[in-house]
């Protein structure tokens, strides 16, 4: 809970503590304290910086402790009825309002910072645990935080007001850096590094060995063991169910900035650059190395051993198999289609090489037949009449230059 003076005084840049009536700043400033608002269904006289907010709600559901943000102007009519207690917006949204607004350059950022201080997630206390596990060669600071069922392994080091969740594994050597938390049941194997303030949710597994075996003469594999590790920067977020191999020979390198979703496998020895998003169900063959600032869509399929340069962004589904040395937008994979489309298109993709093989046969008689004739042949057109030049203009000048 908090006023609508601390709520436009954080997003103007400042604490929760700071506002005290009106606020103006960078990113945010409180419109109504003083005067009226020219809304959609009259004015609003004098906001009061003192009023209560409980929570953030859409502009429809929105009550008069609820705030309410617009980024969109498709929900522009929603705003016209709203009963929020206020609206986050841009500032030539202001007037169509009938509540207090907060005018911020980008809503949707001020949303997602405005959000922390609403956040319902239950504080974790600092202390461990009577069921947790401690290895005597184990750090852990009195700040802290260890729940119920977790076990940290020998020489393992956590940082200030770290928060391992119920059930959690931390394995030997393993280093978590001040501020992250891990949610219930996470797994990091021995060796493995995380920065600070990164955040790990549910049953993700970190460390495990990569894919790597080797054939042997006579049937069957050969195990290459793991000799690497995963070394996660600052401010990492990482879903739930994820997994990260750790490396073979050099570690599996996750940089500062990333934010992975549920359900991503990152193959052993992979580097993921600095800020790079990485939807869920996506996966990345092993060592294949990501550059900054990348997004990867959902369900996107990467080959192992390649080079993805800064700023590259996939959609969905798009399965990447060589190299993308150039920045840019990429695509691939099947558009949807209604089913019987669907199906005939599936059945002339089989038919593609048979069509193939006809053309170039056609191709190869039609030189043929050309390469034999006599020149005059050659230059008269069906019927004995004389072929004319295309001049610049006419139908089959137009037609070539359309490219039908």
């Amino acid at each position: 809970m908090l006023t609508l003076g601390e709520l436009a005084a954080y997003l103007a840049g400042g604490s929760v503590h700071d506002a005290e009536g009106s606020v103006r700043g960078a990113e945010g400033s409180i419109r109504g304290a003083e005067g009226s608002i020219r809304g959609a269904e009259g004015s609003v006289q004098g906001a009061d910086p003192s009023v209560e907010l409980h929570a953030i709600a859409p502009l429809q559901r929105a009550g008069p402790r609820d705030a309410a943000f617009l980024w969109d102007r498709r929900y522009l009519p929603a705003l016209r009825d709203t009963k929020a207690g206020c609206v986050v917006l841009r500032r030539e949204w202001a007037a169509h309002s009938p509540v207090p607004v907060i005018c911020a350059p980008d809503p949707y950022l001020a949303y997602a910072r405005a959000s922390k201080l609403f956040d319902t997630r239950p504080a974790s206390a600092a202390g461990v645990h009577p069921s947790a596990t401690l290895a005597s060669s184990a750090r852990i600071p009195a700040t802290a935080s260890l729940g119920p069922g977790a076990w940290v392994a020998a020489d393992a080091r956590l940082g200030e007001d770290v928060v391992i969740g119920a059930g959690c594994y931390v394995g030997e050597g393993v280093r978590i850096g001040r501020g992250t938390r891990l949610e219930p049941h996470v797994v990091l194997y021995h060796g493995v590094s995380i920065g600070e303030r990164c955040h790990v949710h549910a049953a993700t597994v970190i460390g495990a060995d990569g894919f790597g075996f080797a054939p042997r003469p006579g049937g069957g594999w050969q195990k290459i063991y793991q000799l690497g590790a995963v070394r996660i920067g600052d401010r990492v977020d990482i879903g739930a169910s994820v997994t990260i191999d750790r490396g073979a020979l050099d570690d599996t390198v996750i940089e500062d900035d990333v934010i992975i979703d549920d359900q991503v496998h990152i193959a052993h020895n992979c580097v993921i650059g600095a800020r790079t998003a990485i939807a869920g169900c996506t996966g990345l063959a092993g060592s294949t190395r990501v550059g900054a600032d990348c997004t990867f869509a959902g369900q996107v399929g990467v080959s192992g051993h390649l080079q993805i340069c800064d700023n590259a962004h996939f959609a969905g589904q798009a399965r990447i198999t060589k190299s993308v040395p150039l920045a840019g937008r990429y695509a691939s994979g099947t558009p949807l289609q209604p089913t019987p489309e669907w199906g005939r298109s599936a059945v002339r993709f089989t038919q593609l090489e048979a069509l193939q093989r006809r053309v170039l046969i056609l191709e190869s008689a039609l030189e043929s037949a050309l390469e034999s004739a006599p020149e005059k042949t050659r230059d008269t057109a069906p019927g004995g009449a004389q072929r004319q030049p295309a001049r610049a203009g006419d139908a089959r000048t137009k037609k070539h230059s359309s490219g039908d």
